[in-house]
């Protein structure tokens, strides 16, 4: 039996992840932590304010973490310290940071980090590596509740480090220098234009489009359900035990 703590365990994602975790006969949720609601049972978990005590009390092996950016680093280098693998859904932390923290953490435990944990997103991100082989002309879309912290998003920013990776040469982006209202192009990661879209009634969506001689390609990934995301946190919870260090991608998890 994995023993799971959920930090944000209030929230949006939180409560989804104890719900997907708590229905699975090999895993259950020991320890919720969220700040903002102290005391309240939530699922059957009663949740804790203070990470570290929880810790000491429940001994989990996997923490889940899906909260800020502002908060995540405590939460990882707390449960790191401790032994406990991280799984952190969490976006807008720096590289430097992640790989600052899995250096400071016990020699068996993992920091493992996925901009996205829908199995479909990971496709569409691999397909978009494969497809830049041979389209290097290309911009993304990316497409979000206006309650999300980071723009662009770490899906859009993990998509453009694969394309960097796998297209031939980086063609220019026209049209920046001669905006008439400053962004309208995009902001550039990695070469690759990207555009963020913030509204309510989205949850998470993503549209890769290549451009060539007289065609064009679009990948496109809709999550419109967060329960979208509950089979790639299950896998990471299962699989997170067998690694070390900081691993970066639900597809180092997934089979080739």
């Amino acid at each position: 039996m994995i023993r799971v703590a959920v930090t944000g365990a209030a929230g949006r994602m939180g409560s989804e992840v104890i719900r997907a975790v708590n229905a699975e006969p090999d895993m259950e949720v020991v320890v919720g932590v969220d700040p903002a609601h102290p005391g309240e049972t939530l699922q059957g978990v009663v949740v804790s304010t203070d990470l570290s005590s929880a810790i000491e009390r429940e001994h989990p092996d996997v923490m889940v973490d899906f909260t800020r950016p502002d908060a995540v680093e405590t939460n990882v280098r707390t449960a790191l310290a401790a032994g406990v693998h991280c799984v952190v859904g969490t976006t807008g932390i720096p590289l430097e940071t992640l790989q600052q923290l899995a250096q400071g953490a016990p020699g068996q435990t993992c920091l493992f980090v996925a901009p996205n944990f829908a199995i479909g997103a990971v496709l569409m991100m691999r397909f978009a590596a494969q497809a830049a082989r041979f389209l290097p002309h290309v911009e993304i879309i990316e497409l979000h509740h206006d309650r999300k912290a980071d723009a662009p998003s770490g899906t859009a920013l993990r998509t453009a480090a694969l394309i960097a990776e796998n297209r031939p040469y980086v063609p220019e982006a026209p049209g920046c220098e001669t905006e008439i209202a400053s962004g309208a192009r995009g902001a550039l990661a990695e070469g690759v234009s990207v555009h963020s879209v913030r509204l309510p009634g989205l949850v998470a969506h993503q549209e890769v489009i290549f451009g060539g001689e007289g065609q064009t390609l679009t990948i496109r990934h809709d999550s419109i359900d967060r329960t979208s995301f509950m089979p790639g946190v299950l896998l990471a919870i299962r699989e997170v035990g067998k690694h070390s260090g900081l691993v970066v991608g639900l597809e180092r998890l997934m089979p080739e």
